[in-house]
């Protein structure tokens, strides 16, 4: 089933039952959750109309051979970022890194990679005000917060990195989840949590295991995941081997 939101998952019997929005049931014996994260997205007048067009939340890895000998943008100062920047260095004509606050919050060795990189620029007290483009992003304008003077900056694309988060509120009461809601697994699963769902089981939790026995978590929407694809990928085959040793274990 495509584009349907899911709004619970519940134990019934030896069943995980999922509930979608329109009320329709999935009944399964194993479960596993892999809705990744939702980046931050800039609340400026115009720019949505653009994604897909010139503008990508995330990293984008594989729009960086399109923008071959063009200037782009990226958004945000950290290793995501810093990362991004170095990758669409290889091919576009100019990479701008733009960072609202005074400082970059990257690694240090994206921090002196990004400055031996002669087609990366890093311009601090950044922050877009306007996009231009009706059909595709042409340029943005950009405010020096700090003399309020505004600039005219044209680019082919901007890339939008300023965090990402889990959408699992709807996991609130029926999984173990951290601060930032990323989902609980494996030996990351603490008993005995007043106020929080509880481990029962009397085994321990498989790999990638959730608070709630035969339901799983890969890639990054779980807690402590590498924020790479591979590393999701990984975790993906992870989550089915340990889902069908959960099955013959029943």
């Amino acid at each position: 089933m495509l584009t349907t939101d899911v709004v619970g998952v519940a134990t019934v019997d030896a069943e995980r039952v999922v509930t979608l929005a329109d009320g329709a049931e999935i009944r399964a014996r194993a479960v596993v959750i892999a809705t990744g994260v939702s980046y931050n997205r800039l609340a400026i007048e115009g720019m949505d109309s653009l994604i897909g067009k010139g503008v990508f939340y995330g990293p984008a890895i594989s729009e960086a051979a399109a923008h071959t000998g063009r200037h782009v943008f990226v958004v945000g100062g950290g290793n995501s970022a810093g990362q991004a920047a170095a990758h669409l260095a290889r091919y576009a004509a100019s990479v701008a890194v733009l960072v609202r606050g005074g400082g970059l919050t990257m690694s240090d060795y994206l921090i002196r990679q990004l400055e031996r990189t002669a087609n990366v620029q890093v311009r601090l007290h950044s922050e877009i005000v306007r996009v231009e483009g009706p059909h595709r992003l042409e340029a943005l304008h950009v405010q020096d917060t700090e003399t309020g003077v505004t600039e005219r900056l044209p680019g082919a694309a901007a890339f939008v990195l300023i965090g990402a988060g889990p959408s699992t509120g709807w996991l609130d009461k029926t999984l173990q989840r951290d601060e930032q809601g990323r989902i609980l697994t494996g030996r990351h699963v603490e008993r005995g949590e007043a106020g929080r769902p509880e481990w029962t089981e009397t085994r321990a939790p498989l790999t990638l295991e959730t608070s709630l026995p035969g339901v799983f978590a890969a890639g990054d929407v779980r807690y402590n995941s590498p924020r790479w694809v591979a590393a999701a990928v990984a975790d993906g085959a992870t989550a089915a081997r340990s889902s069908y040793e959960y099955l013959d274990g029943e």
